[in-house]
């Protein structure tokens, strides 16, 4: 049992882009690395042995606050936590539950002790303070855990924003106090990450960002972005944020993005990431190609029998026809929703492959230029 331990192996020398490697206790991570979201204990549509076979996938999410409500604590206890429970052996990383939390605005209440909020299954009302979601995900049993935390809305004014990133910070110290009086669980080691929050103020993000610095955890988020703010504010405050937090932790964007706004922020220092677009977006008809993008849903499809992507490496992409996937979404065939899940998801674990491969070759700013190109043509 060690902590999560980060290697920086190569840093571009055009870029703030890294290349480095994570080791946990469930195996190694190279980065930069995108993390399949697994909400409820599965990665909609896929199973476990695609995300290994298909996707190439190092690391997945679970949601506390779903996991929580169903199956409930005392089945992922008993099961020996979320790694037994669904049959995933590599890494897991559990989200605190504060987004979903906070994204019920009309059913959920923030005191200095916590949140108290209804649960979206059956209204039964439920408090989530810093102390127990510390140790909620223990008992779901992620590799790394993330920091309670609110995520204000943008916009936010400056008083609110300023208001919840100091309680954020509070929050922080009693899940550290929490963290660091209890002992791991199922026999390997558990790490916790704080966020910067401060919303798109920079003496806020600045603040945030030397506060979550000196908790000297073994690595650190950047949260509340891609919210609704216009991209270049996302990629500016992105920055910031890299150019505080330590070079020598890993540094994960939470919830972005898209294939672009993930190699924009690989440029400016990011190393993990997340999304559920990839996923959302495939059962809705959207493909994410390596040469752009594909509304499957298009007649245009209809008679085309070449693959869905002969440029990544992923039996799935490389074996269906558009054609037929495209037969599948009209027919609302479940099938269409896992190949097209499995497609996105394998793309971007190819992209964020592909851009490791360019910042070991120091080649990364010119292959980025023209990628930022391709992958967003529609096709």
């Amino acid at each position: 049992m060690a902590a999560l331990q980060f290697k920086l192996e190569n840093t571009d020398k055009a870029t703030k882009a890294r290349a480095g490697k994570i080791t946990t206790d469930h195996g190694e991570i190279v980065t930069p690395i995108f993390m399949p979201v697994g909400t409820v204990g599965s990665v909609k549509a896929v199973t476990q042995q695609q995300l290994k076979t298909d996707v190439n996938a190092q690391i997945i999410l679970g949601n506390t606050y779903h996991l929580y409500l169903r199956p409930g604590l005392e089945v992922l206890e008993a099961a020996g936590g979320l790694h037994k429970f669904n049959g995933w052996d590599k890494p897991i990383l559990t989200d605190s539950g504060g987004y979903q939390v906070f994204s019920l605005a009309n059913n959920r209440k923030l005191t200095e002790k916590g949140a108290l909020f209804q649960s979206h299954i059956d209204g039964s009302r439920h408090l989530f303070t810093p102390e127990n979601v510390m140790d909620t995900q223990r008992t779901i049993g992620g590799d790394i855990i993330m920091a309670f935390d609110e995520c204000p809305p943008y916009p936010s004014d400056y008083d609110y924003a300023k208001k919840s990133m100091e309680l954020t910070h509070r929050w922080l110290d009693r899940c550290f106090e929490r963290f660091e009086t209890t002992p791991d669980k199922y026999g390997y080691t558990q790490n916790l990450f704080p966020i910067v929050q401060g919303s798109t103020f920079k003496d806020l993000r600045t603040a945030s960002a030397e506060y979550i610095s000196s908790k000297n955890a073994t690595g650190n988020a950047i949260g509340g972005l891609s919210v609704g703010e216009p991209m270049e504010m996302m990629y500016e405050f992105t920055e910031l944020c890299c150019d505080i937090l330590p070079k020598e932790k890993p540094r994960y964007l939470m919830g972005v993005g898209t294939p672009w706004n993930i190699l924009e922020a690989i440029a400016l220092g990011v190393d993990m990431f997340d999304c559920v677009m990839p996923t959302r977006n495939g059962r809705n008809a959207m493909l994410f190609t390596s040469k752009g993008v594909i509304n499957i849903d298009n007649k245009k499809w209809e008679h085309d029998f070449s693959v869905i992507d002969d440029g990544i490496d992923c039996a799935i992409s490389n074996y269906y026809s558009k054609a037929y996937l495209r037969h599948l979404m009209k027919a609302q065939e479940y099938l269409g929703l896992t190949i097209a899940s499995v497609h996105n998801l394998a793309f971007y674990l190819w992209l964020v492959g592909e851009a490791r491969k360019h910042i070991m070759a120091h080649d990364f700013k010119s292959w980025k230029g023209e990628m930022m190109v391709q992958l967003q043509q529609k096709l």
